[in-house]
């Protein structure tokens, strides 16, 4: 038996996955716990820094003070936690405004960072006698506050992980009746509690009923929630008699978030049901189908190092959970939900169907049978005992029925029996199973222990965990913030790659930060993309396969833009593998925004638009674009599938269908060369001084156009200069001219802090504008019947005209 989260209005354990949070006002009170000896104690770690004496001189009279937002608890306050991570101080009353509640003179231990704050509530001045070390503070015996009314016990100080000093007083009152922590704190405590003569028995104080038992002296009866989930009298009449015992130190009330079921809406309790229950042992040797006998818990611990967990931490987590967990209590008191189908003898306790029963076959199969036909409620109905148990046992009145029902974690950790062993398209084990960190204590950790107890390992290969989802300022979302983002909402106004674009580019592994303005950052992105992508549509729209360059043949920028796709193919598909779509969806845009459209499509447009439809360099630049936008297209479809469909189908709308059909468009092996990428970086590292040169110029006006310009580029490193001599930097930096000096600038050349070695003289292009091309040179009208253009552009009319296309 264990405390649950119980519904008094539906009378039922509720688990995590039932309850949900909302706005509530609780009573808050601070309580003083008069302290009434000293022991070596079971929280006193380390060196003993004081003598009993010593100890009874510095804290006679004082008082340990907790601070809880469930007064109805303190019945069943059976110890107090402290932590060796927080800093405690001795203080003493020097004044209060009140002639009730603390006075002058009485000594009280806090929180050094949380006593301003008590005294303030309490109305008082105080002044700081001395440090209480955790040392101290373990050797500390209590009084319960209720004392002299049927709380008349010690009340230990144990240390507990779970304390901080974020808020209330730097201890947690413990009952172990009325919370995991409280309960869990208590139990690991226990043997020492109970060799130093303290009863360790968890008090059953509420019932199911939401009302005080016996167990609770004083209070029998009162309702600590209603019936109709309203706040019963307990608070008040616990309150009360705090103020009679002279232990209240303060109270107030705080509006916080609280548990309340997911149906009634009202709120939950915690509370000890001190009733039979169902476990599954992690300890015990058993033979699982594979044949293997081994615990569950040894089992479990392999399954999860022959797993892949992403991230890593994941395993850690889970690894840390499954070696200390207790026995798995698998049975629920609840009126509706999956029988656990047994029955017990109520003279020896057997229990059947068992190994050992010759009944077993045929009375599982009438379960079977009788499920099948009617549903779990069959169990349920009356007559179901004898109706299963008949002509299989002597006399089925000496046969309890379990009407416990099944955790509904077995449920949901059964699943993979279901949905994969029962269907011909699927397979077990589940390749990946997905789900928030939460489920390292939930679905992860459920599935896991019954995949092994029933099939002797994991029923998933691999386990990837994702963060929570904040709003932008990273606060969680709740509706009484306002801060909740709809999910339909984005998908309604803006499409559902969106929202999937944002899934892909974030940190999964950690919290991911949603809200207007980070929606309307991807939708830029994924517009940038869009636009990208839209750009090698239309220039490809008249290219066909015949017109394709071989690699060899192509001009070194084609071959660099080459060279990235092979970098990339290996990125992606390394990154899938590793289920990173962040840095997929990362060097994808980036390759896509800042590689093609603000580099290469931004050299190559004079080519695509100018150059004769027969050029070389026009169509080899189509050939390139062509592997790009195939090769964006299958990488991209499982992360923005609708738009990656639609822009697949508009390039090839009779090509073997949707572009999920498709593998992923594989870079060629002699696209890879390392020596032409870092030549193309250097050329690249010289267009960018030259292009911060001519935004200078733009700014002030000088020219309107790059093509206006014909700068004097001046590079004095020799690996620079080496690089751009074979390279067109006039078309490369999108310019009419431009000069390449192999030496030093001038003073007054523009320079790059980071570009060492290159500087730019800034001079006007001289000649005419060409009307098609814009280029500035002295060609203009070579051919007669052209004559306001280049001949290259004549040459290029021409073409296009014998191909019946628009000029």
């Amino acid at each position: 038996s264990k405390p649950v989260m119980w519904s008094v209005v539906e009378r039922t354990a509720l688990a995590e996955a039932e309850v949900e949070y909302q706005d509530y006002q609780s009573d808050t009170v601070w309580v003083k716990f008069p302290i009434t000896g000293f022991t070596p104690g079971v929280g006193a770690v380390g060196t003993e820094d004081a003598t009993p004496n010593e100890l009874q001189s510095l804290l006679d009279g004082a008082c340990v003070v907790i601070w809880t937002t469930t007064p109805w608890t303190m019945p069943g306050n059976r110890a107090i936690c402290y932590s060796r991570r927080v800093g405690y101080g001795l203080y003493e009353v020097t004044g209060a405004e009140n002639d009730f509640g603390p006075q002058p003179g009485e000594k009280l231990i806090f929180a050094d960072t949380l006593a301003p704050e008590c005294f303030e509530k309490a109305k008082l001045t105080y002044k700081r006698l001395a440090d209480v070390s955790a040392d101290m503070l373990g050797r500390i015996v209590c009084a319960h506050p209720l004392r002299g009314k049927g709380y008349d016990f010690v009340v230990p100080l144990l240390e507990g992980d779970h304390v901080t000093d974020d808020a209330g007083t730097g201890f947690v009152h413990t009952a172990p009746g009325h919370g995991r922590e409280d309960f869990e704190a208590w139990m690991d405590y226990k043997r020492d509690l109970e060799a130093r003569g303290i009863d360790t028995t968890i008090p059953y104080t509420v019932g199911p009923d939401g009302r005080f038992t016996s167990d609770a002296p004083g209070f029998e009866g009162e309702q600590v929630i209603t019936d109709k989930g309203d706040k019963g009298k307990a608070n008040e009449a616990v309150i009360k008699a705090l103020i009679e015992a002279n232990n209240l130190f303060a109270r107030g009330r705080l509006k916080h978030t609280y548990p309340h079921s997911w149906r009634s809406k009202k709120p939950v309790i915690f509370i000890f049901r001190n009733t039979p229950q169902w476990f599954i042992a992690m300890d015990q040797d058993f033979e699982a189908t594979d044949g293997v006998t081994g615990t569950l818990r040894d089992r479990a611990l392999k399954a999860i190092s022959d797993t892949r967990f992403v991230p890593g931490a994941g395993q850690t987590r889970l690894n840390a959970m499954i070696a200390q967990r207790p026995d798995w209590v698998i049975s629920r008191q609840r009126a509706w939900g999956v029988p656990i189908t047994v029955f017990v003898n109520s003279k020896s306790g057997e229990v059947i169907p068992n190994a050992g029963f010759n009944g077993s076959d045929e009375l599982m199969g009438r379960i079977v049978e009788a499920f099948t036909a009617e549903g779990a409620d069959a169990w349920f109905v009356d007559g179901a005992r004898e109706r299963l148990l008949d002509g299989l046992v002597t006399d089925p009145g000496e046969w309890e029925k379990v009407d416990d029902i099944l955790d509904v974690w077995f449920e949901s950790g059964s699943t993979h029996a279901f949905v994969l062993e029962e269907r011909e398209d699927m397979k077990w084990p589940a390749d990946v199973y997905l789900e928030g960190t939460d489920q390292h204590r939930g679905w992860f950790h459920s599935s896991l222990l019954e995949s092994c107890g029933t099939r002797g390992r994991a029923p998933y290969d691999a386990v990837i965990t994702h963060g929570f989802t904040m709003d932008e300022e990273g606060r969680k979302m709740s509706k009484s913030l306002g801060n909740t983002v709809v999910p339909q909402e984005i998908v309604k106004q803006y499409g559902a790659d969106i929202l999937r674009c944002w899934v892909a580019t974030t940190d999964y592994a950690d919290d991911q930060r949603i809200g207007p303005e980070i929606v309307k950052s991807n939708v830029d992105a994924y517009r940038k993309l869009r636009n990208t992508m839209r750009w090698m549509l239309g220039n490809l729209a008249h290219h066909k396969p015949e017109e394709d360059v071989a690699f060899a043949d192509m001009p070194e920028l084609e071959r660099y833009v080459l060279h990235r796709l092979a970098e990339l193919d290996k990125l992606v598909q390394d990154s899938y593998r590793a289920f990173d779509f962040k840095r997929i969806s990362q060097a994808l845009f980036n390759f896509a925004g800042i590689e093609l459209s603000a580099f290469y499509f931004d050299v190559r447009k004079d080519a695509l638009y100018c150059d004769p439809i027969s050029s070389l360099r026009r169509r080899a630049c189509l050939t390139v674009l062509d592997h790009v936008f195939d090769c964006l297209c299958t990488w991209l479809a499982p992360l923005l599938p609708f738009t990656m469909e639609e822009a697949w189908l508009s390039r090839h709308p009779s090509q073997d269908g949707s572009v999920h059909m498709q593998p992923f468009h594989s870079a060629d092996g002699e696209w890879k060369n390392d020596e032409l990428a870092a030549k193309w970086r250097r050329v690249r590292a010289v267009r960018r001084v030259v292009t911060g040169a001519l935004e200078i110029e733009r700014a002030a006006k000088t020219i309107g156009s790059s093509l206006e310009a014909a700068p004097k580029v001046y590079v004095a490193d020799a690996n620079l200069w080496a690089s751009v001599q074979s390279v067109d930097m006039a078309d490369i930096c999108i310019t009419s001219d431009l000069e390449l000096i192999a030496n030093e600038g001038p003073a007054e050349a523009f320079r790059l802090e980071d570009v060492d070695g290159v500087s730019v003289v800034f001079a006007r292009a001289e000649g005419r504008k060409c009307a098609r091309s814009w280029k500035i040179t002295n060609d203009i009208g070579a051919d007669p019947e052209y004559p306001d253009i280049t001949a290259r552009d004549a040459k290029a009319m021409r073409e296009r005209a014998e191909a019946g296309l628009p000029v």
